[in-house]
C-alpha cells in the first residue's frame, strides 16, 4: 500500500517567488525600456481607438448592466464609460487587441504584452480617482510605464522557452499572469498577498487556443486578452482581502499545473527578469497582420510595385513560393474557405494576396466586402509554403529574433521574378530609427478617428513628450481621452 501524500504546507514554488520578487523589488533603470514603453503606450491606445470604429468590438463594451454608475471608477479611453476596474480592464483590453495591430513578442510562445495595459490602466486610473477624491496623491503615468515594462518582462521571459500553444493553451494565460503581478503591485499588496495572487492566476481556468485555429477561428481571439487582464484585476483584488494562495500550484504531484496542463514538464528560463522584453519588443506599424506574416506583407508590397513596373498585375501570376519559418506554418498557413475577419488575419496566403492585388493591407481588408473578391482566393490557390530551416533558427536566436519571409513569383509566361526576402519587419528593434516616426503618424491617424481636432491636439500634446507624460496624474491623462 502506498504512503499517503504529505499534507505539510510546502514552500512557495520558485517560479512564483521569482515573479513576485522581481515585481516588488527590481529597480528599472533602462532609459531604452522607458522610451520604448512610451511608444508602446501611444501605439496601444491608438490601436484601441481604431477598434472603436468597428461595431463588432463596441457591442462588447460598456457596463455589464446598462446604466450602472461607478463613483471614482476607471474611465475607458475613447468612450464615455466609467466602470469598475475589473470591467474597465476588459473594455480597454478588448479594444487594444481587436484589430491585431498592437505589439508582439515571438519566442517559444508568442503573444502581445501590451495586452496587459487593460488591467494596468484601469487599475491605475481607478486608484488615482479614488486617491484624488480623498485628498491623496494619485498615481502618475510613470507608474503606468513602469508597470508596462514589468508586465512585458514577465510575459516575455516566460515565453522565451515555454510553449503553451504546444499543449493547446492560449498565450493569454501569460497576460493573466503578468497583469496579476503588476496590478497587485499597484494595489499595494504585501509580498505574501502577491504570492497568493500569482498562485491564484496559475490555478485559474485557462483558455484553449481553438478560437485561433481552423476550423474554429473566430472573434474571441480579439477579446480573449481583455478577458485575461480583467480576470487578473479580479484575482489581485481577491488576494488583497487576505484570501489564501496555493504555494505549490505548479509542482504539486498529480494536481499541479505541470502535471495537469504541461505534460509533467517544468518551466525553463533563458534569462533573469529585467527590462529585456520591452527593449526588444516588436511593433506592428504598417500592417494589421499576424506578426509572423509582417515581413511577407512587406515583400508582397515590393512585388506589387515590381509588377506595376513590368506592366503586369496579380492576374499574371501563375505561382508564388513562400519560404518561411516553422511558427508561421504552424499558425497561419491555411487552405480552404476563410469564414470571418479573424480567420483571414491569421492566413498568410490571404495577407499576401491582398497587397499583391490592391497594393495595401488595412483592417478593413479583412471584412467581407473585400474578401468576396474572387481574385484573392485565386491567388491563394497558387501559393506554396515551405519551411526554411535557417529562418526558423534565426527566429529563435536571441541575438537576431528575425521573422523572415521570402516570396518568389512566377508569371504566366514563365518569367520568374527575383526572390524578395525580408528578415526584419519595420517594427523590429533593428529598424527602430526607421519605424518610430511611422508609428507616431499611425498614432496621429488613430487619434483622428475618434476625437475632434481640438481634442486630438490636446491628447497629442500631453502624450508626445515622455517627461511631460510621465509626470502627469493618471486620471488627468485619461480624462483627456474621454468622449463627453
Amino acid at each position: 500500500m502506498s504512503s499517503p501524500i504529505s499534507n505539510v504546507r510546502p514552500e512557495t514554488d520558485n517560479v512564483i517567488a521569482d515573479i513576485v520578487d522581481y515585481t516588488l523589488t527590481y529597480q528599472i533603470s533602462s532609459d531604452l525600456a522607458f522610451k520604448t514603453a512610451h511608444y508602446c503606450l501611444l501605439d496601444t491606445l491608438g490601436c484601441g481607438f481604431e477598434a472603436l470604429t468597428y461595431p463588432a468590438c463596441t457591442k462588447l463594451l460598456g457596463p455589464v448592466v446598462s446604466g450602472t454608475i461607478v463613483p471614482h471608477g476607471a474611465k475607458v479611453p475613447g468612450t464615455s464609460y466609467q466602470l469598475d476596474p475589473v470591467h474597465a480592464a476588459f473594455n480597454i483590453g478588448a479594444m487594444i487587441r481587436w484589430l491585431d495591430f498592437n505589439d508582439t513578442w515571438l519566442a517559444a510562445e508568442w503573444g502581445h504584452p501590451s495586452d496587459n495595459l487593460g488591467g494596468i490602466l484601469a487599475t491605475a486610473d481607478w486608484l488615482s480617482r479614488t486617491a484624488a477624491a480623498n485628498g491623496k496623491a494619485p498615481l502618475t503615468m510613470h507608474d503606468v510605464l513602469d508597470a508596462m515594462i514589468r508586465a512585458h518582462e514577465i510575459q516575455g521571459v516566460m515565453a522565451l522557452e515555454n510553449s503553451f500553444n504546444k499543449v493547446g493553451l492560449d498565450h493569454v494565460l501569460l497576460v493573466k499572469l503578468a497583469s496579476t503581478a503588476v496590478v497587485g503591485k499597484l494595489l499595494g499588496l504585501s509580498r505574501e498577498e502577491l504570492v497568493n495572487a500569482v498562485s491564484l492566476a496559475f490555478v485559474d481556468g485557462h483558455s484553449l487556443r481553438t478560437y485561433r485555429h481552423a476550423p474554429n477561428t473566430g472573434s474571441r481571439k480579439s477579446w480573449a486578452a481583455g478577458d485575461a487582464t480583467s480576470r487578473a484585476v479580479r484575482l489581485a483584488l481577491i488576494a488583497k482581502t487576505g484570501e489564501m494562495g496555493y504555494p505549490s500550484v505548479l509542482t504539486a504531484k498529480t494536481w499541479g499545473f505541470y502535471d495537469v496542463l504541461f505534460k509533467g514538464n517544468s518551466f525553463r528560463f533563458q534569462r533573469d527578469y529585467g527590462s529585456y522584453v520591452m527593449e526588444n519588443v516588436l511593433f506592428k506599424i504598417s500592417f494589421p497582420a499576424e506578426f509572423h506574416a509582417q515581413t511577407a506583407v512587406e515583400a508582397a508590397m515590393v512585388l506589387y510595385r515590381k509588377l506595376n513596373e513590368l506592366g503586369k498585375t496579380a492576374a499574371d501570376i501563375r505561382h508564388i513560393r513562400i519560404r518561411t519559418h516553422e511558427a508561421a506554418i504552424r499558425i497561419i498557413d491555411k487552405k480552404g474557405p476563410l469564414h470571418n475577419p479573424a480567420d483571414r488575419d491569421h492566413c498568410i496566403q490571404y495577407m499576401i494576396a491582398v497587397p499583391l492585388i490592391f497594393g495595401r493591407l488595412t483592417a478593413a481588408d479583412y471584412e467581407d466586402r473585400v474578401a468576396s473578391d474572387p481574385r484573392i482566393d485565386r491567388l491563394r490557390e497558387v501559393m506554396e509554403t515551405e519551411e526554411d530551416a535557417q529562418f526558423t533558427s534565426d527566429y529563435h536566436d536571441p541575438e537576431k529574433r528575425s521573422i523572415a519571409n521570402a516570396l518568389t513569383v512566377t508569371l504566366a509566361e514563365g518569367t520568374v521574378l527575383d526572390e524578395v526576402v525580408v528578415e526584419y519587419p519595420i517594427g523590429h528593434k533593428r529598424r527602430r530609427e526607421e519605424g518610430m516616426p511611422v508609428l507616431i503618424e499611425k498614432y496621429k491617424t488613430n487619434l483622428a478617428r475618434i476625437f475632434s481636432p481640438k481634442q486630438q491636439q490636446q491628447v497629442f500634446d500631453a502624450s508626445l513628450d515622455i517627461d511631460k507624460l510621465a509626470a502627469m496624474p493618471v486620471n488627468e491623462f485619461v480624462d483627456l481621452m474621454v468622449i463627453p
